[in-house]
């Protein structure tokens, strides 16, 4: 008899909700995209709050080039190990409604301690605030890449990352917006450090309006998982043990090379990029922060078609190539022409724009789903320990041999995510993959394969009652045989019948084969 709670929660999924309060349906999901693109929001326009006010760092606390790019590099140290942590305790521990709300706590913290340690110009304040917001930031990504994946998995999955990721960089092109107009407005008030200061407090309330965006998040999918019975599901998965991440792949890896060497030619050409445009192009400030906020204006424009290009034609592996290809090209128009930086941006842009909506996704493809809190973190980590590191590098860079050189870095970056993107194809056309297959491809070889698992299943465990019999009958001849035997004195085993447990076992191995093999021979005659 069939059980009823299995029977219910089969017809909530497959009949169509008529309520959009209900969570299958498509506005109530919709609802709960929005909640989760603005959940980044607030830590994306924090995040560059410096590079959006570098020359007021510079002449109102008096830094220097190292001890700016210092700001940004003390973000990602902590994330070098706590973005992994982070990652296994939602996992593991926290779960994703508990693990978001703990870290945009924490990202809150660190912008209103950041901006403290600015009003008082106290660097080590500053650098304080910005290493606690560090460790909740990129921790609070993981958790939201396992709210994108849990909500929305399956042929939706590139466009939703293309639109989550697009929201979040509309708060870091917002804040090259608004940030030098709003830094003007308090110069009316304040003075010196001081109104530098209470520029990023007001810029910390974008981080206290994403922390309600995930409290009412948490309540939604609390609710959802109820009506939804997605805890029963879960809790069939087997548990994730920390010593599985030496089971991942060695295309996981790969992905991890690309996160790393891509993007060492973002964010810190972003965070130094102000400058680059009023030295080598001779633009106003405010002009220099407009062409350089291009690049997460046009992410925020073009990642949601992107990501539906993505999910219509599949292929991500191609794609991603193709975006490091461009991006190539943008920084070799950046670092040795004089044609209208307007240009290089833009074609920057649409590449990172086009490589985040075709790479993410794909860790989960490649990772089983009770691991991607871990893996996203993972991938983070180490993409943290790369900027973390170049970061300090590329102001060392500027101090002492200018922008070509650090334009020249930027390319060697890229070149190497390049080799890694073309071992991915490689590797994974060599071995049958599903990365860089079409939809309607990837989705008949996911069916094909987990077809085959259930018939093998299906063969193991459930042994008709003849055959039974049969093993019982040949059981009860081999013990009357041995009995015998015995007692006449014969103690030859040739000419025992054969083992029954081994008899039953090649009886299913073959007809596990018989499933597998053509039903009709040729005739060899």
């Amino acid at each position: 008899m069939d059980n009823p709670e299995s029977s219910s929660s089969t017809r909530l999924n497959q009949d169509p909700p008529t309520s959009w309060c209900h969570p299958a349906h498509r506005v109530h999901r919709f609802l709960a995209l929005i909640l989760m693109c603005f959940l980044c929001f607030g830590s994306y326009f924090c995040y560059d709050t410096p590079g959006a006010l570098a020359d007021n760092f510079k002449g109102d606390s008096h830094l220097n080039t190292s001890q700016f790019a210092l700001l940004y590099s003390i973000y990602s140290w902590p994330n070098v190990i706590l973005c992994f942590i982070g990652g296994y305790l939602i996992d593991r521990y926290f779960g994703v409604r508990l693990g978001t709300i703990i870290y945009m706590t924490i990202v809150f913290i660190g912008a209103v301690v950041f901006a403290f340690g600015v009003y008082i110009n106290q660097f080590w304040l500053m650098i304080l605030g910005r290493f606690i917001f560090g460790i909740g930031g990129e921790s609070l990504q993981v958790a939201v890449n396992n709210y994108v994946v849990l909500w929305f998995n399956g042929k939706e999955l590139n466009m939703v990352f293309g639109l989550q990721l697009s929201f979040s960089r509309f708060g870091s092109t917002v804040n090259f917006w608004v940030m030098e107009p709003i830094y003007k407005w308090v110069a009316t008030y304040y003075s010196g450090y001081e109104k530098l200061g209470v520029t990023l407090f007001i810029a910390s309330l974008t981080c206290l309006g994403s922390l309600i965006c995930g409290l009412i998040l948490g309540w939604m999918d609390h609710r959802a998982e109820k009506m939804l019975n997605r805890q029963e599901a879960q809790a069939k998965d087997e548990p994730f043990r920390l010593i599985d991440i030496f089971n991942f792949k060695p295309v996981y890896w790969l992905v991890c090379v690309i996160c790393v060497a891509y993007y060492l030619a973002i964010f810190p050409f972003i965070a130094l990029g102000k400058m680059f445009f009023e030295r080598k192009f001779d633009f106003m400030p405010q002009d220099a922060n407009t062409v350089n906020s291009m690049v997460y204006l046009l992410s925020a424009a073009l990642s949601p078609f992107f990501g539906i290009l993505i999910d219509k034609t599949g292929r991500n592996v191609t794609w991603v190539i193709l975006s490091i290809v461009t991006t190539i090209g943008s920084h070799f128009l950046l670092a040795f022409t004089f044609i209208n930086p307007y240009v290089g941006v833009m074609s920057l842009g649409i590449s990172y724009s086009l490589l985040a909506s075709g790479l993410w996704p794909l860790i989960a493809m490649i990772v089983p789903e009770n691991q991607l809190g871990t893996a996203y973190g993972i991938s983070q980590a180490v993409q943290n320990m790369g900027l973390a590191t170049v970061l300090i590098l590329a102001g060392i860079i500027v101090d002492k041999y200018g922008y070509l050189m650090l334009e020249m870095f930027f390319l060697g970056c890229l070149f190497i995510s390049l080799i890694a993107g073309v071992v991915i194809y490689i590797v994974d056309s060599a071995n049958n993959g599903i990365l860089n297959l079409s939809p309607s491809v990837r989705e008949a070889y996911l069916n094909k394969s987990a077809n085959r698992a259930e018939e093998t299943a299906n063969l193991l465990d459930h042994v008709d009652s003849s055959d039974q019999e049969e093993v019982d009958s040949r059981l009860t001849n081999q013990q009357s045989s041995q009995l015998s035997n015995q007692n006449a004195g014969i103690e030859s085993s040739g000419d025992f019948p054969r083992d029954p447990a081994q008899a039953h076992s090649d009886r299913i191995r073959s007809r596990y084969i018989s499933q597998l093999l053509p039903s009709t021979i040729p005739d060899r005659s």
